[in-house]
């Protein structure tokens, strides 16, 4: 059984920095792509960033490029959302995903697995 365990939100002012980790257990995650996701309350879920296996690609979204950065070290079997400079409309529950065979996506049919999330508050 593959478990995503989401950890690091927490509430920050405007134009501060969080960490985000995602630490897998299950399965290692060496050939997985992996991706971040966030849902804000009254939206919809949408394609934060995403990693591939080796973590040689890495692919954003546009609100987010430039000020996110994503990484994974996969002796750790643990993937990482560096997120700077942050604003009220990153506030949000970010959700931490596994894909199986893909390269990294931003589309979330192609994530096999899923954490429970992480909520993340950004004040103005």
């Amino acid at each position: 059984q593959v478990a995503l365990v989401e950890s690091g939100g927490g509430q920050v002012q405007a134009g501060g920095s969080l960490r985000l980790s995602c630490a897998v257990s299950g399965r290692t995650i060496s050939s997985y792509a992996m991706g971040w996701f966030r849902q804000a309350p009254g939206k919809e879920r949408e394609f934060v960033a995403a990693v591939n296996w080796i973590g040689a690609s890495t692919y954003y979204a546009d609100s987010v490029k430039g000020r996110f950065t994503i990484s994974r070290d996969n002796a750790k079997n643990t993937v990482y959302l560096q997120m700077n400079s942050l604003k009220p409309e990153d506030t949000a529950v970010y959700y931490c995903a596994a894909d199986r065979i893909g390269d990294g996506s931003m589309w979330q049919r192609s994530y096999d697995y899923w954490g429970q999330g992480t909520q993340v508050t950004v004040s103005s």
